[in-house]
């Protein structure tokens, strides 16, 4: 399995952005494990993102805006457990694991003695520059809009260059995260989500609802 680089990373989010169809058409072919992890985390980004969006409305009826709720929450399920099987992959490509744990609800790491504990996890990160590509195109797109003033082109070429910049800085923070877990000098830990309003068993909401349905 090969350990990705950020360079890597954001071209995969930019090529799977261009791709025609994207994100609803069939996965953007990606060779290793977890590369395809990341398309998958990607993805459903992306669809997050335009359900977001869709969920904004003002002209529509509660049960379209409900609908896309709950779509929302099926995404942000598959973005999270999508960032959680990147992290797997890595830790085990570098051996900071246990393999046989590594997908439990409790990983047992492997980090060497005196490893520097990374609070974010490389997956997190790669997850925070899928949703910066989306930012990154959409601000792009409001670079060149005939409908609005120079001032809002201006604006956006700003907020575009900041962007652009992010995501520089965070991929550099990433490789470095990388490198130095290669090297044994630091260490990430898959973290469970445990995202309870999406699970019947834990929701307060939903536990309600199973009582009264039983009553």
């Amino acid at each position: 399995m090969n350990v990705p680089n950020s360079q890597g990373v954001i071209s995969l989010h930019d090529d799977c952005l261009a791709q025609p169809g994207w994100p609803t058409s069939e996965a953007h072919p990606a060779a290793g494990v977890v590369w395809q992890w990341i398309v998958v985390n990607h993805r459903h980004n992306s669809l997050l993102w335009a359900e977001e969006d869709l969920a904004r409305r003002t002209r529509v009826s509660d049960s379209e805006i409900a609908a896309n709720k709950r779509r929302i929450d099926g995404f942000n399920q598959a973005r999270n457990d999508a960032t959680e099987r990147v992290d797997e992959c890595l830790l085990i490509s570098l051996s900071l694991v246990d393999e046989a744990s590594a997908r439990t609800d409790t990983p047992v790491s492997r980090a060497p003695a005196g490893a520097r504990l990374s609070s974010e996890t490389a997956g997190s990160m790669i997850d925070r520059l899928s949703i910066l590509a989306l930012k990154i195109q959409a601000m792009r797109q409001q670079t060149g809009r005939d409908d609005v003033d120079d001032a809002h082109r201006d604006g956006s070429r700003v907020k575009l260059t900041q962007l652009l910049q992010q995501r520089e800085d965070l991929g550099g923070c990433l490789d470095r995260l990388l490198t130095e877990s290669a090297a044994g000098r630091a260490y990430f830990k898959v973290y469970r989500q445990f995202k309870m309003y999406n699970d019947a068993r834990f929701n307060p909401a939903l536990v309600a609802e199973g009582r009264s349905g039983r009553a």
